[in-house]
């Protein structure tokens, strides 16, 4: 893999690099620095207002749905009089170089009042005059600097998401009673004599029990609404025991208050809920830059060109497409609905939707289908059917999209949490028996002291502080988890389901091998010149290949779209594409991607494409092989099976020529049969089955660009890892385990204190946060120690 160091921030660049005055940089933020610091003035090097030709040409007519003042209106956060304010996404951001550029787009257009970078979430959020200048013409500036927008049908649609800050404010509130509380109880644990202090005991308690009231009724009230739920869903889950602890605990401790029989366990109650908040706050654990609910949306343009009876053309939202319009569809621009081909060459690649990596020809009156990319130039099309009734757009009309968030998973937590509800009440009970036989007056006292000290804090804790990590500690080795429950999914998987196009294989190159008569140096440079010429993704990929062959000048060229290319130099004419357009009879019919090539009509061999596979490919389904059970499913045809066979463990199983909906279903099988799936997968031809399986992980070349609809992402440069997550998922269930058993001990502690009628305030403040604070730290170190080993 390429890399070197950035001249200007000193980064590591890998398969990024730009090259400019023969010094390499790793972004166009730092290129940008400097260029500028070399012409020592920003407003004369990008001087776009004077000179709109700057503007590339690989842009023009792109964004001009922005001159639809309903689309653009859309996208706004703000207009109001002469000011608007838009945020977009920049996926492009990359130091601290890309924040200078982007906040100085003001010395650029002087009509931008402001522009503020947030850097996690690789958004700069642009304050403009809109009568002096347009949402269209900050794009094309963005665009023109190297920063392009990425601007999509979902930003059309989305609203503007408040954010939920409730766990914030409730952690602040606890921290802030907690920390207040122990203040003033510091007297009475240490028994403190003097006038002061006895004199104003009782404002001491009072102003405890006030600090109480808003933990118990706002930073605990979700304990008692979950616990209320699961009662009257008939389940006993984990909050069902702490919210009956926070109940005792404030009963008790307001009864000695008012009675002014003690000072109660405030501290107690207010560190409880403290730890639990902070446990959740820790497991909360989010990746702003990335989404992990994306659907089509986020892959559809947000207008398209239409053509009106009159040939003249407008920009339209795509949802106003109706059956019978006319489209334009450009050089690499997406095909928003189903329709027909009325003219132009149509090359369509469509690996996104059906994960076939080899793009198809069309010709006029062939059926076009929403979700391709055409990369051959301009094509006029009839519109079949609207957005929401294309072909692409079914396969959301599943019903594994329509299902709730909730997921039905069980966590660890609540699978113990009936069980110790269940232990801690027949304690209580059996004690308060006892000491109602014995002796009366501490029979309440046992009661409430037991409910007191076997609360789980602890148990609860220990969950979100190991999965809160291994989240933070798989984010670093760039494994982006939806939240931590996927951590316990993927630790109970035994089936790996991979996708093959884009997967197992890379898209960034290709293996291509020669079959045939050697050629001569002047065959190469016509060849080379021929592919030159063409913009078939095939042809790019060949012309690569003769990187030290001499380039002649071609006139006698013609390509023919679905067959090949035609050319004559001089007296030699050569043809190249299909093997029935070559007119080589001597080929047998192959399932590889091949091109042929003959001159003077006489057939002098092929080129054959095969996809390149990921490095550690082979050593990852051998490792693999051991615990799970193993599957490769593709849209591709079945030209590569005898490579799989070959380099596969025994026993995997292969699919090809599958559509979505064969992948979703062939995962829904295996989970009929008591399978729990985990589906690799890295376009939206895997949507279906990576929102079916039990985990579904998308592969990404990018994490910044699209992936679908998913539970993780993964960065493809750790492709070879995935192996060491799911046992490392595994051994971090396994820590919770042991630390359910260190909370168990703590508790068998505590409750000897209890059942013998033992237990006093200074016990429980001390007993209660020692546990929590040790299962903190236990959880806390060995994971980390786990995660050196995935390194």
């Amino acid at each position: 893999m390429k890399s070197t160091q950035c001249y200007h921030c000193g980064d590591s660049c890998e398969d990024s690099i730009i090259n400019f005055d023969e010094k390499n940089f790793c972004c166009n933020g730092c290129k940008t620095v400097y260029e500028i610091f070399s012409e020592n003035n920003l407003t004369s090097y990008y001087n776009f207002q004077d000179n709109p030709g700057a503007i590339p040409t690989k842009i023009e007519g792109k964004y001009d749905f922005l001159d639809n003042k309903e689309i653009a209106a859309k996208l706004l956060d703000f207009s109001d009089g002469s000011m608007q304010i838009a945020t977009l996404y920049i996926p492009h951001i990359h130091c601290s170089s890309c924040i200078w550029v982007l906040e100085n787009l003001h010395k650029l257009n002087s009509n931008i009042v402001s522009s503020q970078v947030d850097f996690p979430k690789k958004k700069v959020r642009v304050t403009y005059n809109f009568n002096e200048t347009s949402l269209k013409e900050i794009v094309l500036l963005l665009s023109a600097i190297g920063y392009e927008p990425y601007i999509t049908l979902e930003d059309y649609d989305a609203g503007k998401k408040a954010v939920d800050r409730s766990l914030i404010y409730k952690l602040g509130i606890a921290g802030f009673a907690f920390g207040n509380v122990m203040f003033l109880s510091f007297p009475e644990y240490f028994e403190v004599d003097g006038y002061w202090i006895e004199e104003y005991k009782n404002i001491f308690r009072w102003l405890m029990f006030f600090f109480s009231l808003p933990v118990v009724f706002y930073a605990g009230s979700g304990y008692f609404i979950s616990a209320y739920k699961g009662l009257r869903s008939k389940i006993l889950n984990i909050d069902v025991p702490i919210a009956l602890g926070i109940f005792v605990l404030f009963v008790r401790s307001s009864v000695e208050i008012i009675f002014d029989l003690g000072t109660g366990f405030f501290d107690s109650l207010t560190g409880l809920v403290f730890f639990l908040l902070l446990g959740k706050f820790f497991q909360q654990k989010t990746y702003n830059f990335l989404s992990f609910e994306r659907d089509y949306k986020s892959y559809f343009p947000i207008a398209v060109t239409r053509i009106l009876s009159n040939n003249k053309e407008e920009n339209v939202p795509i949802y106003d497409i109706e059956k019978g319009d006319r489209l334009l569809i450009r050089n690499q621009e997406l095909i928003p609905v189903d329709g027909i081909l009325i003219n132009g060459n149509a090359e369509i690649d469509y690996s996104f939707v059906t994960g076939e990596a080899v793009p198809v020809a069309k010709k006029s009156g062939d059926k076009l289908f929403a979700g391709g990319k055409q990369l051959s130039g301009i094509l006029e099309m009839e519109v079949l059917a609207s957005v929401s009734q294309s072909y692409l757009t079914q396969l959301w009309s599943n019903e594994v999209f329509q299902k709730e968030n909730k997921s039905p998973f069980k966590t660890i937590t609540d699978s113990i949490s009936k069980n110790f509800t269940i232990f801690v009440l027949s304690i209580a009970f059996i004690a308060t028996s006892f000491w109602l036989f014995f002796d009366a007056s501490k029979a309440l006292n046992v009661f409430t002291a037991v409910l007191i000290i076997a609360c789980p804090c602890a148990i609860a804790l220990a969950a979100p502080f190991a999965l809160g990590n291994m989240l933070r500690i798989f984010g670093k080795e760039k494994f982006y988890l939806k939240n931590a429950t996927v951590v316990e999914q993927l630790a109970e998987i035994d089936t790996i389901i991979f996708d093959k196009t884009g997967t197992l294989t890379t898209h960034k190159e290709n293996t291509i091998s020669y079959d045939g008569v050697e050629l001569n140096q002047q065959e190469k440079s016509i060849l080379k010149s021929s592919l030159r010429a063409s913009n078939h993704p095939l042809s790019r990929t060949l012309y690569s290949t003769f990187k030290d062959v001499d380039v002649l000048s071609i006139s006698d060229y013609k390509e023919i779209v679905g067959k090949g290319i035609e050319v004559t130099y001089n007296e030699t004419s050569l043809k190249l594409g299909a093997a029935n357009f070559v007119k080589n009879n001597e080929e047998k019919a192959t399932l590889d991607t091949s091109v042929y090539i003959s001159f003077n009509d006489e057939y002098k061999g092929k080129f054959t494409f095969k996809n390149s596979y990921r490095k550690g490919v082979k050593s990852l389904f051998s490792s693999l092989k051991k615990d799970f059970d193993l599957a490769v499913v593709s849209g591709d045809n079945e030209g590569e099976r005898v490579f799989l066979q070959e380099n596969l463990p025994e026993g995997t199983a292969l699919l090809f020529n599958q559509k979505p909906e064969d992948k979703l279903e062939f995962v829904a099988k295996l989970q009929k049969e008591h399978k729990k799936v985990v589906m690799i997968g890295d376009g939206l031809n895997d949507a279906g089955a990576l929102a079916q399986s039990d985990v579904g992980i998308a592969l990404s070349e990018n994490i910044n660009v699209f992936s679908p609809a998913c539970d993780g992402i993964l960065d493809a440069s750790k492709f070879s890892k995935i192996g060491m997550y799911i046992h490392a998922s595994k051994k971090a269930i396994q820590i919770i385990k042991y630390s359910f058993i260190l909370s168990l001990c703590y508790n068998v502690i505590g409750l000897y204190f209890a059942v013998t009628g033992q237990l006093i305030p200074v016990m429980a403040a001390i007993l209660m946060p020692l546990s929590s604070i040790s299962i903190v730290v236990f959880t806390t170190v060995s994971t980390n120690i786990l995660g050196r080993k995935i390194k």
